[in-house]
């Protein structure tokens, strides 16, 4: 006699408490840095600090970086916001691992290959990053920092996001079902 098993139950934290929780991640972030959250800070800290170290003559020079210099005294590794993104990083391993979820594999729907998710997640990251330097920063500080502290870009920012992907969804829908 043959016995099925069934999946092992997958458990995810609570929507509603994971909602609560960054919200007073976000209020502590501006209590005590006095600023919100932001991935892209990050990211430019770690692309200015490459750049002194490998081409430190033209990072000298070009106006990007002379005005991070401006901004930022100390080393660009040093920026809380470094920090910020390594616990992510992190802590979404620590968490993967202690649920099981850790594996080493691509998601996809059944009616695309693993090539094309990976270059369209490759691709949806570059458009990310370009529009978070158009716009002066990413979701997590645009959005979610500027509606914390009840901003009118904050507001704009996060209804032209959600618009957004409602507007594209249909289009890409493919991909994931």
């Amino acid at each position: 006699m043959e016995t099925i098993s069934k999946p092992k139950a997958t458990r995810y934290l609570n929507p509603y408490i994971g909602g609560v929780l960054l919200g007073l991640v976000l209020l502590a972030a501006n209590f005590i840095a006095g600023r919100g959250l932001g991935a892209s800070g990050a990211i430019k800290s770690v692309v200015v600090a490459t750049t002194q170290t490998v081409a430190p003559g033209y990072a000298e020079h070009a106006k990007f970086f002379k005005e991070y210099k401006e901004e930022h005294s100390g080393s660009p590794m040093k920026n809380w916001l470094v920090f910020q993104m390594l616990g992510v990083v992190v802590g979404g391993f620590v968490s993967g691992a202690l649920a099981g979820r850790l594996k080493f594999k691509v998601e996809h729907s059944p009616k695309i290959t693993s090539r094309r998710r990976l270059v369209f997640a490759l691709l949806g990251g570059i458009f990310f990053g370009i529009g978070s330097q158009l716009g002066r920063g990413c979701t997590s500080g645009s959005a979610l920092s500027g509606m914390a502290v009840l901003s009118f870009g904050g507001i704009i920012t996060m209804m032209a996001i959600f618009g957004g992907a409602y507007a594209l969804a249909y289009f890409f829908r493919r991909n994931w079902i």
